[in-house]
């Protein structure tokens, strides 16, 4: 292990992060379970970052993709793409958008990147809205519109950013209002925002903020933004590259919960839809998505293994009910945080929705974040056989709990002792 960390490290960037003091490759995947090269078995509560959604090694995936491999791999855009137009008309059918388009990338970002294009062209304006603590990727224009201080290396960028309240309740200036009066804040800030600007082209925000911690508005926040933003003609773009598909339990796409005005002009997902394959994508209204008045293809998005492996792990989703799955066993795993964290002092917040969850950490009596204490955790619960995620400002003190969407019951239960064991050794 440690000579492949230092060829990793001589030919790849020094701001390439790897987790854990003595960083660890994983070799392979069953169920909700991986291996590192040495034999150790750990239970995978993070999935690759929400990437690996129905499960490690799902056969209905694996015997698509090998299938698909066996006729061919790739042949671009240039060409029709039966699995391409199949499951476009799946996502168009099950998104919500009147008369939807879809366009596939390889990644988040990239779907990003191209809804940010689409939102500007449509609207012939370069201001974009976005929240603070937000993170849209790690390209030029989406680390432009990222909101998290530690995720956005340059202050660049092609686009006029300007940050609204409300992506965290329980920090900034209306974290001590009730939940009414927190909308009223934010939404009377967005109005005053746009008096002092010119009408921007779009707000993009998470339904809940994924590298962010997992935090989130109180439901509604975003329908009540849609009216005002409705009455200025600025698009409303909603990342679901983390939220997409199930994952809150609750809702199929994290939009729902503030949907009382309808779905989002343009929705952006990736992860979890590919199971681990490259999947990304923009779903919009047929009239935003065809604005584009130039050529444009993609090599590799819409690839015939990707969008085989994305049909056969979306029908597994679907014909299973993981996203019921996701707020059953969701539920229990997020109480029994809850419990836990009752008798840790330095645990501030258990929050989340379905199998989305985050437990951020604070030096007891403070308030102040812990991000060695969140080391400290991911650490403990490496060496006990369960792999999570951290998340939050540039402090990165909140940790993220996303499993799988067929996580058991037992391995909720394992999962939450090895992790409250984790904080218990930290205090």
């Amino acid at each position: 292990m440690s000579d492949l960390y230092a060829r990793h490290r001589g030919v790849l960037p020094d701001w390439l992060a790897l987790y854990y003091e003595e960083p660890l490759e994983i070799t392979h995947g069953e169920g909700r379970h991986v291996w590192d090269s040495e034999g150790n078995k750990y239970l995978d509560f993070f999935g690759g970052i929400l990437t690996t959604m129905t499960a490690h090694a799902l056969p209905e995936v694996t015997k698509a993709v090998a299938e698909q491999a066996g006729r061919i791999v790739h042949s671009s855009t240039l060409y029709l793409n039966r699995p391409m137009v199949e499951l476009a008309e799946r996502i168009a059918h099950i998104s919500g958008i009147p008369d939807a388009r879809v366009f596939f990338t390889t990644s988040g970002t990239e779907a990003n990147d191209t809804a940010l294009l689409l939102a500007t062209t449509h609207r012939r304006s370069n201001t974009v809205l976005a929240m603070r603590n937000s993170y849209h990727g790690r390209s030029f224009s989406a680390v432009g519109i990222t909101g998290n201080r530690g995720w956005s290396p340059t202050s660049l960028s092609p686009l006029q950013t300007l940050y609204v309240h409300g992506g965290v309740r329980g920090r900034g200036p209306f974290a001590g209002l009730d939940d009414a009066a927190f909308v009223d804040a934010c939404v009377a800030d967005l109005k005053d925002l746009l008096g002092h600007t010119r009408a921007p082209a779009a707000l993009i925000a998470e339904p809940i903020q994924g590298v962010g911690g997992f935090t989130s508005p109180p439901d509604g926040l975003y329908a009540a933004f849609r009216e005002v933003l409705d009455e200025h003609g600025i698009l409303w773009i909603a990342d679901e590259v983390q939220t997409g598909w199930g994952r809150t339990g609750e809702h199929f796409w994290g939009w729902q919960a503030h949907g009382r005005n309808g779905p989002p002009d343009i929705v952006t997902f990736a992860k979890g839809i590919g199971n681990g394959m490259s999947v990304g994508g923009v779903i919009a209204r047929s009239e935003i998505m065809n604005c584009l008045d130039a050529n444009s293809i993609s090599t590799f998005g819409g690839t015939q293994i990707t969008m085989a492996a994305a049909l056969a792990n979306l029908s597994y989703l679907l014909e299973h009910d993981l996203q019921g799955n996701a707020r059953r066993v969701g539920g229990l795993l997020i109480e029994r945080l809850r419990a836990a964290a009752a008798q840790d002092p330095g645990v501030r917040e258990v929050r989340g929705r379905g199998l989305m969850i985050g437990v951020e950490l604070t030096r007891p009596g403070t308030g102040l974040a812990d991000p060695d204490r969140a080391s400290a955790v991911l650490e403990a619960a490496r060496a006990d056989g369960l792999l999570i995620g951290k998340g939050g400002g540039h402090d990165t003190s909140a940790l993220r709990v996303a499993p799988p969407l067929s996580l058991t019951v037992a391995e909720a239960e394992e999962g939450a002792a090895i992790l409250e064991s984790a904080l218990r050794s930290t205090r």
